[in-house]
């Protein structure tokens, strides 16, 4: 639904729809306190992000007067001179485009709305493989890259997308080095690359943007499964300063 919708009501729907698995898979040893915190904390945050993309969808409608992408993209053009007056004047296109931005960084774990991915690797090891590495948190780019038509037109929006990115890339690699847990490590990785997603989209590469985010999925899923498989024969121990100097047949999936 996320993917093959072709109106922005249709892709909310999906948006709110992997947002709800992920709470749900968050929560999944609910007897355990940290699972219940970041559970929670994970449908906060990703509450903040969709109060920008609500009123996102809902300026897409009252500017243009339909929901659909098609449509949409053909009038984009169209009112590039219309301003809304909120105690200053805010063009109509950028004010949409940042709003639907706001989205985008609240699901995709960017600056500012990061915390929330390293505490979802509560969850079990699979889950983090299909959600937060394939599925939910590369919806922000995704959408990003599907409204492409829309964002070329404000260059105001296109800067702070490409800023965004930038830190957050950058911000989350750095943070990453200092991290003992081993999914933890990955999950700042997997925030570090949405960041080159987002850098890539602000710059106008939405070719390879949409690349990126095809091959992320399928080696970070292959990384967090096979983290899982370290964790496991590590009798679930997932402190990497504990894993130095074992046999490399420990290590393996099989006996």
């Amino acid at each position: 639904m996320l993917v093959t919708g072709d109106n922005s009501l249709q892709l909310f729907l999906g948006w709110e729809g992997v947002g709800l698995a992920s709470y749900l898979l968050i929560h999944f040893w609910f007897t355990r306190l940290q699972a219940d915190k970041a559970a929670i904390k994970a449908m906060l945050v990703n509450r903040v992000g969709d109060f920008g993309l609500a009123p996102g969808i809902s300026g897409c409608f009252t500017l243009f007067q339909t929901v659909d992408f098609s449509t949409i993209f053909a009038c984009a053009s169209a009112p590039r001179n219309s301003w809304i007056s909120c105690n200053m004047r805010l063009n109509a296109i950028t004010l949409i485009c940042i709003l639907l931005l706001i989205g985008a960084v609240g699901k995709s774990a960017q600056i500012g709305s990061h915390t929330w991915s390293p505490d979802a690797m509560e969850g079990p090891t699979p889950v983090s493989a299909l959600i937060h590495a394939a599925t939910m948190v590369t919806a922000g780019v995704f959408m990003i890259a599907r409204c492409s038509p829309l964002f070329e037109y404000p260059p105001t929006a296109l800067i702070v997308i490409t800023f965004a990115g930038a830190m957050t890339s950058f911000l989350a690699a750095t943070t990453g080095i200092l991290q003992n847990d081993l999914k933890r490590v990955i999950a700042y990785s997997t925030c570090s690359q949405l960041g080159y997603m987002i850098f890539a989209c602000g710059i106008s590469n939405y070719s390879v943007s949409v690349f990126h985010l095809m091959n992320h999925a399928f080696f970070k899923a292959l990384l967090f499964l096979s983290a899982g498989s370290v964790i496991h024969a590590m009798s679930d121990e997932q402190d990497m300063r504990k894993m130095g100097g074992l046999p490399p047949r420990s290590l393996l999936p099989m006996p």
